[in-house]
């Protein structure tokens, strides 16, 4: 059974400035999104899934449809305020979806095998896309519960522009995760890397340093185990119109339970990713280095 990728596309990239999920970085148009559904492809996987907001299908379809046609399977779900499952009562403040959780929950109906989910505004690399296909290959149903995470070194990770939050991965001995802790103010600091711990001070951390991109394998018994930790989420959270329902949160209550291992899959790559206008520059002249070197074709789709 060939994996899917679903990608976290819903977002209105409201730091950036527009939909930066479409916005045109290749040299005959191509989006980070065309390069990471190009890898998966190569990759093994066999469908793809976008998690968008209806209000940008017509732009989604506009962009993908024609290009991936008879390259591989191609589906699209929504993201809504309003889409939470029965019985859950919607914050009359809440204005905006609830988080990479509930949007992972919007596949459900799609997805019947191993599955990742990534970020439509992350570049992962070919490298990460061959781990997590590698891993589900000759998967069974009695491994409902074998769920992955691909990490990138923290140095491979970093911003020229600044600092950067991330999920800092701590592994046991046999490579299974065992918490994600989120820092905020990474940098490199006179040839450091630091971090800003809780009481101001900043902290010098290893360029090796395992971190969580957002990138992920799942098999379908993590739909109900979102649904179950939405609703309590909601409870806990119903006066807060501002509370997200983030994915590696749930992760660390599955692992916390001693009924799911998450393998973590150790990527030497280099990310690269959109988050402010600032970013495009840096990623059009990574694409084109990375055409230079001939890991990727000068039109992607010729």
């Amino acid at each position: 059974m060939k994996p899917t990728l679903l990608i976290l596309a819903a977002g209105m990239g409201s730091r950036y400035g527009g939909l930066k999920q479409l916005d045109r970085i290749g040299p005959f148009g191509e989006t980070i999104i065309d390069y990471s559904i190009y890898d998966a492809i190569h990759a093994g996987f066999g469908k793809v899934i976008f998690i968008i907001k209806e209000s940008i299908e017509q732009d989604f379809k506009e962009t993908f449809v024609e290009k991936l046609r008879d390259r591989v399977e191609v589906d699209y779900v929504f993201q809504e305020t309003w889409m939470v499952p029965e019985g859950i009562l919607i914050p009359d403040e809440r204005h905006k979806p609830w988080g990479t959780g509930h949007a992972v929950m919007m596949a459900e109906e799609k997805i019947t095998g191993p599955f990742a989910v990534i970020n439509a505004d992350d570049f992962y690399g070919r490298e990460a896309y061959v781990s997590l296909a590698d891993y589900y290959k000759g998967w069974t149903r009695e491994k409902k519960n074998d769920y992955c995470m691909v990490g990138f070194n923290l140095a491979n990770t970093l911003s020229e522009f600044g600092s950067v939050s991330r999920g800092i991965c701590q592994i046991n001995t046999s490579a299974n995760l065992i918490d994600v802790l989120e820092r905020t103010h990474i940098e490199r600091m006179n040839h450091h890397i630091v971090f800003k711990e809780d009481n101001g001070n900043m902290k010098e951390i290893s360029g090796d340093t395992i971190v969580s991109m957002n990138f992920w394998g799942f098999t379908p018994s993590f739909f109900q185990q979102l649904k179950t930790g939405f609703a309590s989420f909601i409870r806990e959270n119903a006066e807060n119109p501002r509370a997200e329902f983030y994915i590696p949160s749930m992760v660390n209550q599955l692992i916390k339970s001693g009924n799911f291992s998450v393998k973590v899959l150790n990527c030497e790559g280099k990310w690269f990713g959109m988050t402010y206008k600032e970013d495009r520059e840096r990623v059009i002249k990574s694409i084109r280095k990375l055409i230079k070197q001939k890991i990727y074709p000068e039109k992607l789709w010729g």
